[in-house]
Parts: structure tokens; sequence; C-alpha cells
């Protein structure tokens, strides 16, 4: 995998509220009131992903008395703790999906993305070689259930200091290409419902149907929303092994939009051994609006390459410990 260069430090800094995420949104350009949603679904439990109790996840570092709370670490480091109801360091911790925490951090301009996985200290702290790459402000989300209490997504940023070139966020498209491999997305978003969405595999013009499981599912789908970044993570149906279940090309999630808006997917799968990320830009309409001039299935194919060994995967240098 690519090495993510050493830094000599970074900043932190704290969204506590809600409001303050959005108002981030609308410096972007204007979000809107999330939809009602048809039907919700947790995010971890292999149910399509949308927003628990009308509110997407990330938005929140503090919430139902859990805290996302970095604290000081060496240089090329990114370390934290998620402090419980009584103030103290959560060291319990429920396996899903392999692990007891996915960490996944996004450039705000939605031009970097990583998805890893930190290692619990005795003393309850998460640590990593710093996953946050070019200078810029990264949202970091931390994706966990603590033994015996709903899985949770609390997110914080974190500024990497050093000169900014915002990167203009690509249009929609059909295709896109990673390391050899065409990945095709079937579906569009539709704020306030269940969207069912297919991604096909190819290779050489030739469908893959020998995916590799990946933590535990041949995919791993985060959704972003331009602006705010509220955070969706959304599994595929069926479980590799079930009998039923075919390893490719195709790989089905259902995901539920919070809003209208754009958003960024990222389909994580694995083939050969390694773990390869599959962007898109998508549009969701609102509903009493004109359709937009683009879709997720319109448009030229386009380039984003991320391809990682199977310790490590992102855009760029999406690495997974």
């Amino acid at each position: 995998m690519r090495t993510v260069g050493r830094m000599t430090g970074f900043v932190l800094g704290l969204v506590g509220v809600f409001g303050a995420a959005y108002g981030v949104g609308h410096l972007v350009g204007p979000i809107g009131p999330p939809a009602a949603v048809e039907h919700q679904h947790g995010g971890h439990d292999g149910d399509p992903g949308g927003p628990v109790g009308g509110t997407p996840g990330g938005l929140l570092v503090s919430e139902q008395g859990y805290t996302l709370d970095p604290v000081t670490a060496p240089p090329g480091e990114f370390a934290f703790r998620i402090t419980g109801p009584d103030g103290q360091a959560v060291t319990g911790y429920d396996v899903n999906h392999d692990r007891p925490m996915h960490l996944i951090v996004a450039r705000r301009d939605l031009s970097g993305f990583r998805h890893v996985h930190p290692r619990l200290s005795e003393d309850g702290t998460w640590r990593l070689p710093t996953p946050m790459g070019e200078p810029g402000t990264w949202r970091a989300f931390a994706d966990f259930q603590p033994t015996g209490a709903d899985p949770l997504t609390l997110g914080v940023d974190v500024t990497v200091p050093g000169p900014v070139t915002p990167t203009p966020l690509p249009p929609p498209t059909r295709t896109v290409a990673v390391d050899g491999y065409d990945v095709t997305l079937d579906g569009g978003l539709r704020p306030g419902h269940d969207s069912r969405l297919t991604l096909t595999v190819s290779r050489d013009g030739v469908p893959v149907t020998d995916l590799e499981p990946y933590l535990g599912a041949y995919g791993h789908l985060v959704a972003l929303r331009q602006g705010d970044l509220a955070y969706l993570h959304a599994h595929p149906e069926g479980t590799p092994g079930d009998g039923r279940t075919p390893a490719g090309p195709e790989v089905t999630f259902h995901v539920a939009a919070p809003s209208p808006g754009t958003y960024r997917l990222y389909l994580d799968f694995q083939h050969g051994g390694t773990v390869r990320t599959a962007e898109f830009t998508v549009v969701a309409p609102h509903p009493d609006g004109p359709a937009p001039t683009g879709s997720a299935t319109d448009g030229p194919p386009a380039t984003t390459a991320s391809a990682e060994p199977d310790d490590g995967h992102g855009s760029p240098g999406h690495r997974h410990d």
C-alpha cells in the first residue's frame, strides 16, 4: 500500500453539535431538512444502511452519553478514546464485521477517503498511524458498538496544517475504473426511501464472479453527503458462504438517503488479495424539483484509482489496519 507521509503534527478541531455541522453544509449549498425515511435501519447488522431516529450518523461528537475524544499522540500517529456515560474510557466493544472499531476518514471536500481499523490499548485508547493525508480539514468517523449498548457513529474534525488546494467533486457517472477493474452503478438515491443500489464488478470486460469476503461481506459501502458529511454505512444483501449469495459480479445494497443533496459513495471490494475502492458521485433529487442534469446512471466513465493489499485500502493510500 502507499505509505501515508509522515506528518509533523496536526491540530484537532471538534464539532460538538449538529447545528455546527449543518452550518458547514449551508456554506457549500443548501442541504434541507432530513426527509422522513420509510424504513429505519442500523449500519452493521446486515440491514440496509440509513439514519437511525431520523438523524444521520457522524454529525455529532457526543451521543447517548458516549463521546469521541481525540488525545495527544506522537507525530505520525492518530489516537482517540470513546468515553462512556460515566466519563471513563470505554474498553468493551462488540465485534461487528470482524472488527470492534471501524474508523473512516474523509477530507471535507471528499477528495480523500480511508477506512482503517485502529488497535485498542488496555487504557481504552485507540491508536494507529495517522490516516489523514493531504493538508486540509478531515472528518474522522468512529463506527462502533459498546458492549451492552446500541451501535453509534461519532464524528470529529481533524485539521492537517499546510496549504490547501480544494478539489472539485467529480460529476455523476455510471462507471468508474479502479486498477484495471470497471465498477458500474445501477440505481439512484431517493430521499426518505430505501434505495436499491447494485454495483457490478468486471475486469477486462469479463464479469468478476470470485470476489473475496472482506470483513464478512463481498462489499462495503459508505455514503457521505456533500457539505456536512452526514454518514451512512451499508452492507450488502446476503453473506459469503450462505449457499445463496454469489461472489459477484453484482453486489447489492439498500441505502436510505436522509435528504436531497449530492452524495459521494465509496465501495470497498476485495479480489486477488487486494482491497480496492470505487468512488461515485450521486445526486438525490428533491422530490418536488426537476430531475438533476446528471445521475448515477448517466455520463462517461471516470477513473478513480484506489488499490491496496488486503491490509489497507483507500483513496489515496486508503489503509486498513
